[in-house]
């Protein structure tokens, strides 16, 4: 007997869901026009709002947001305690700085403490959209540039502190420590691609080698950790 027609698959692949977001700052005004900037997007939506890092805890708990947006100077917790207790937490969210200042100690020190990057108060909607998006997909959220004056900022600030090597350096290989010290200059992949000459393909699987090396889970911290170790050359001129 002949096969019966086949029934067509009507079913249709479930819509990627948005992307869950918190905002943290002592200022009303700010989380409003935070909200109504990410609200724009139809694949972002607000899920929380926290006046302190006290309740950015809370937040984070109840909620469960993809990505926070933290301010850096708060009442009761600072930004930089509210990410350490953030970033303890299990599934954590990926935490963006928020700051009136273009370049802070204390942003050195929230990134340190797990933040995956920092933008100020005055960026672009756009481009706090970006952010949000390039946040979510687990990569940093600082630009070769910014990233490069972070922690030149950070040595003029601290210039009698002695490197910390990170042990997992001896580990890399040593086309990896080039890599390394590359991302501790600031470097974006295609600008280590064009020094090095390897494909930007090649220099993301260095990247994520050294990511499991250094236990590491974003760019800052092994740009940090460069800049500890003194591999990172902050005279190397961008491309």
């Amino acid at each position: 007997m002949a096969d019966g027609p086949l029934t067509p698959d009507t079913s249709e692949t479930p819509a990627a869901q948005p992307t869950r977001v918190g905002l943290v700052d002592d200022d009303s005004l700010v989380r409003a026009g935070l909200s109504m900037i990410l609200g724009a997007d139809p694949t972002l939506t607000v899920v929380g709002e926290a006046g302190d890092g006290a309740d950015a805890v809370e937040l984070v708990q109840r909620h469960r947001p993809d990505v926070l947006l933290m301010d850096v100077r708060m009442p009761r917790m600072d930004g930089i305690a509210a990410t350490r207790a953030v970033t303890a937490l299990p599934s954590a969210p990926r935490i963006i700085m928020l700051t009136t200042f273009d370049m802070d100690e204390y942003v050195f020190e929230a990134l340190e403490a797990g933040a995956s990057g920092f933008l100020l108060k005055d960026t672009p909607p756009a481009d706090l959209i970006s952010a949000v998006h390039v946040v979510a997909r687990g990569d940093a959220m600082l630009s070769p540039g910014v990233t490069r004056r972070m922690l030149a900022h950070f040595s003029h600030a601290a210039p009698s502190a002695a490197p910390a090597r990170h042990p997992g350096i001896e580990l890399l290989t040593e086309r990896e420590r080039e890599v390394l010290g590359a991302v501790g200059a600031g470097l974006s992949n295609a600008q280590i691609g064009g020094r090095l000459f390897m494909s930007e393909a090649t220099v993301k699987a260095h990247v994520s080698k050294i990511f499991a090396k250094l236990d590491c889970t974003n760019r800052v911290q092994i740009a940090i950790i460069a800049y500890e170790a003194g591999l990172s050359d902050l005279d190397t001129p961008l491309d």
